[in-house]
């Protein structure tokens, strides 16, 4: 498995495909939400959503 240095949005969404691609599903979900809340346009965040489906995992507090 790669290392992730997570400066950026596309470094989430790598790991999120990454996550995926391993079977595991909600970590991906997770990092996606991250990178989505991440990026500063509207429609890629919708973008990145839509890749990972399922309902909202975060936590806000």
């Amino acid at each position: 498995m790669p290392l992730f240095n997570f400066n950026r949005p596309s470094d989430y969404l790598d790991a999120a495909r990454e996550m995926a691609d391993t079977g595991r599903p909600t970590l991906a979900r997770l990092l996606a939400e991250e990178a989505a809340d991440r990026t500063s346009d509207t429609a890629e965040k919708a973008r990145i959503l839509d890749e990972f489906p399922g309902h909202s995992l975060s936590q806000e507090g």
